[in-house]
């Protein structure tokens, strides 16, 4: 499960990745690592595995991660080749989520693409260019479906309804996503791979006054995007860089606390983009390893234990479950069961953001 960052040239998102690259940014012991020059696997700041290692003292930690992918910047015209078009929206193709950053600060040194900063225009210049490559795939899928449809067939019909649908509102510059579907109709959605489709998170990178509270560009993006199905996160990507770069640990906490924040912002985004992707995390706990695993949402329990190893899922037999807080609450496996606070969950068990698991199987 990948989040692409994408954006404008110069609107701040290599510096955003070289942010999350850096471990000092999240905390003092989540590391990053690179796989291709614009990908990275980041892990997933949560209190709650740092206080699961305090309880066990394992030989190991193992949080959670996220793969966040460094998209080159769009320009007008992509959606017909121009520039790194086809690249780009090959990309965003391959992601499950995507993070819009907009600039929302003035700086005379750093050079606009489109020459003055209006976060709006520049959210529409990468919607148009998204849309319209999105109503040429609608358009190729009615061209074939309009002829089984034809035939009578009550598939097909129900297809090209619902492509139809999708047709008149990018026409009209409305995403995918803000189209007001039936469950019927997002089922066939999802086979679309509309990019206009895919949960968004808007980033507003501002300036290190407004980290906190935000600011008239922030407010105009709010009011810009209350009809879709979003979410906007306020991020001051120069600062975090600046944050990122201090050694220690003290420092970085009172640089923060001399901003009004209790935390670094990345962190902030790497949780919201893992909700963005609608993920959830279950613990394995043992003296050999305390690990956070992780898993869409609604996950049944032989499905959390394949994310283990596929023949735990093929042998499920059961899954022993202890709530986070009561693990916490007692502070041993031990004394869990001596309390009675250890279930005992069959096949049709759903996981639980935080449960820690052991499982039974046999193959």
């Amino acid at each position: 499960m990948k989040a692409g960052i994408v954006g404008l040239p110069n609107v701040g998102k290599s510096t955003l990745f070289n942010c999350l690259s850096n471990a000092k940014a999240q905390s003092a012991n989540f590391p990053f690592c690179t796989i291709e020059p614009n990908l990275g696997v980041v892990n997933v700041p949560d209190t709650r595995i740092e206080k699961l290692e305090e309880l066990v003292n394992p030989e190991r930690v193992m949080p959670a991660t996220v793969e966040i992918v460094d998209i080159a910047g769009l320009v007008r015209g992509a959606s017909k080749g121009e520039g790194l078009g086809n690249q780009f929206l090959g990309n965003i193709r391959e992601c499950n989520a995507i993070m819009h950053v907009l600039r929302c600060f003035d700086n005379d040194n750093i050079v606009h693409v489109d020459g003055s900063v209006d976060p709006i225009r520049d959210k529409e210049t990468i919607d148009i260019e998204l849309q319209l490559k999105d109503l040429e795939t609608v358009e190729k899928r009615l061209e074939k479906v309009k002829r089984a449809a034809k035939t009578g067939n009550k598939e097909a019909q129900k297809e090209q309804a619902t492509l139809d649908k999708f047709k008149t509102a990018l026409e009209q510059g409305i995403s995918a996503r803000a189209v007001d579907v039936t469950e019927d109709e997002d089922e066939l959605m999802k086979g679309f791979q509309l990019l206009t489709a895919k949960p968004i998170l808007y980033v507003c990178n501002v300036d290190e006054a407004s980290a906190k509270s935000g600011n008239d560009y922030v407010e105009k993006v709010r009011e810009a995007v209350k009809d879709e199905d979003a979410e906007i996160i306020v991020l001051a990507v120069g600062t975090e860089a600046d944050i990122a770069e201090l050694e220690d640990y003290e420092e970085r906490q009172l640089f923060l606390e001399d901003i009004g924040l209790e935390e670094p912002g990345v962190s902030r985004l790497i949780r919201a983009a893992y909700k963005l992707l609608n993920l959830q995390t279950y613990f394995t706990a043992g003296v050999k390893e305390v690990r956070a695993w992780t898993i869409p949402i609604g996950s049944t329990a032989p499905q959390a234990a394949g994310v283990i190893h596929t023949d735990f899922e093929k042998g499920f037999i059961r899954a022993e479950v202890i709530k986070y807080d009561d693990y916490v609450s007692y502070g041993t496996e031990t004394k869990v069961k001596e309390a009675g606070k250890l279930s005992i969950e069959g096949k049709t068990y759903v996981v639980n953001d935080g449960d820690v698991m052991h499982f039974l199987f046999n193959v």
